[in-house]
């Protein structure tokens, strides 16, 4: 392996006895095999695995934290860069800055920022990988108050498909900076990334509140005018599903069909306590679990609900305000689901997400109003994947005529290549593929919600 004869880090093939373990992925109805697994130290190692592969005419996975759902992050007979090792984060905290390792987890980055009571837009699970939630524009509970994840970045670390080490930011390498910032994994091997921080924590008034599935129209209906004029310091997402058996919910509510609305407050608690009165009082609820909670505590809350190794099939797309049509839709088919673990999340939009403009970022649709994810999830040797992909795939068919784009990170292995345009648009799409065009001419890129260069050569398809 001449180009990898300096390498640092480790070198997994399949005789390797770790090999199973580390081409696994979040998502376990991915099996795929691929010929190496070069496990980074560095951004040295980055940029001899990226030339290795090219010398050898062979497929590249990139991995951060393995957590996409549509398994991008490893492939078969090819090399896969893996910076799982690499999850350093350092905090500046005089200006409110992180520079985050491209391997990291969210849990480690709000670990080491909210030590000082600062934090970024992130995940909703503490074990999604930074670098991936990122590149495709990053939803979170912060969202509507302080934006995207995208919108709190600042600059990037990149090795490009010619192994050059770039830093990009609104000066350096603009054009790059503008497509990295919703664009996905299709520019380069995004090493480390800089974010701004801002003033969160470390306690907020958060926590779920749980309804009987039978309450779903009216709890939508009264949700959907709760939320029309919430402050953006109030993140919410909705789920339909069975209540989990966590800790906090009673045994007796364990896997009971509710409606839960999720809620995060980040400005001062008694003001939150005064705007989510009224949601909290609503028709009687199962459980009120809203209270004073440590931030870092509650991104790691629902976890256990979505474990590694478990399989999972997702469709996706945005959605407007949610009219009374819309709602009979949901409630319809929300519920109709095999698996207890299957589940629907409906996540609020708005706010800080929709005063960027149109375009100024490479993420797609920001006027949307909600994000809807339709999730079949099941354990390994359960019967129930055929039966909640069906479910699945039906509650999108029945959702069509409401769809407005789709949030890239939500895209599954299956989707018809037309529905990444989808998610960007003709005019962000297109711009997308000219620097595509400068970055990557021959689409070694590819394995990923994959945006075709205009000048391709035979490399990726």
């Amino acid at each position: 392996m001449k180009t990898l004869d300096t390498f640092r880090g480790r070198l997994i093939t399949a005789d390797h006895s770790d090999y199973d373990i580390a081409r696994a992925v979040w998502n376990g109805a991915i099996d795929r095999r691929p010929r190496l697994i070069a496990r980074c130290m560095g951004t040295a190692d980055v940029v001899a695995a990226v030339r290795f592969a090219r010398e050898h005419d062979l497929e590249i996975a990139i991995r951060g934290g393995g957590h996409n759902v549509a398994g991008t992050a490893v492939c078969d007979d090819g090399v896969v860069i893996d910076l799982s090792a690499m999850r350093a984060v350092r905090v500046d905290p005089a200006e409110h800055s992180a520079w985050v390792q491209g391997g990291a987890l969210w849990g480690d980055v709000d670990h080491e920022t909210q030590a000082h009571g600062l934090a970024t837009t992130g995940g909703i699970v503490s074990h999604t990988g930074v670098a991936g939630l990122t590149l495709g524009g990053g939803v979170g509970w912060l969202m509507r108050k302080y934006g995207l994840t995208v919108d709190n970045l600042l600059a990037a670390d990149i090795v490009t498909a010619a192994g050059e080490r770039l830093r990009v930011s609104e000066n350096e390498h603009p054009d790059l900076f503008w497509a990295l910032r919703g664009g996905g994994g299709n520019f380069g091997v995004v090493t480390a990334f800089e974010f701004r921080l801002h003033s969160v924590g470390p306690t907020v008034l958060a926590g779920p509140i749980l309804w009987d599935a039978t309450d779903a129209q009216n709890v939508l209906r009264f949700y959907r005018d709760f939320v029309r004029d919430a402050p953006h310091e109030l993140g919410t997402v909705v789920r339909f599903g069975t209540a989990p058996p966590l800790p906090d919910i009673p045994k007796d509510l364990h896997w009971r069909p509710v409606v839960m609305v999720g809620t995060c407050y980040t400005g001062a608690i008694e003001h939150g306590k005064q705007v989510l009165r009224p949601l909290r009082a609503f028709q009687t609820p199962l459980l009120d679990l809203v209270g004073p909670t440590p931030y870092a505590e509650f991104q790691r809350a629902i976890d256990s609900t979505v474990v590694h190794g478990w399989n999972y099939y997702w469709k996706s797309t945005h959605l407007p305000e949610l009219r009374d049509d819309l709602i009979d839709v949901i409630v319809d088919h929300a519920f109709s689901f095999t698996s207890p673990r299957s589940y629907v999340a409906l996540f609020h939009l708005k706010g800080a997400v929709s005063r960027v403009a149109a375009g100024a970022t490479a993420f797609g649709n920001r006027l949307a109003s909600h994000a809807i994810t339709l999730d079949g999830v099941w354990r390994p040797g359960d019967n129930f994947g055929v039966a909640d992909t069906a479910w699945s795939r039906e509650f999108f068919a029945a959702l069509g005529r409401f769809r407005e784009g789709v949030y890239v990170n939500f895209l599954g292995g299956d989707e018809d290549p037309a529905r990444v345009r989808e998610a960007y648009g003709d005019s962000v799409y297109d711009r997308l593929a000219d620097v595509k065009s400068t970055y990557d001419p021959d689409n070694v890129f590819h394995h990923n919600q994959n945006i075709r260069p205009r000048l391709r050569s035979s490399l990726g398809g």
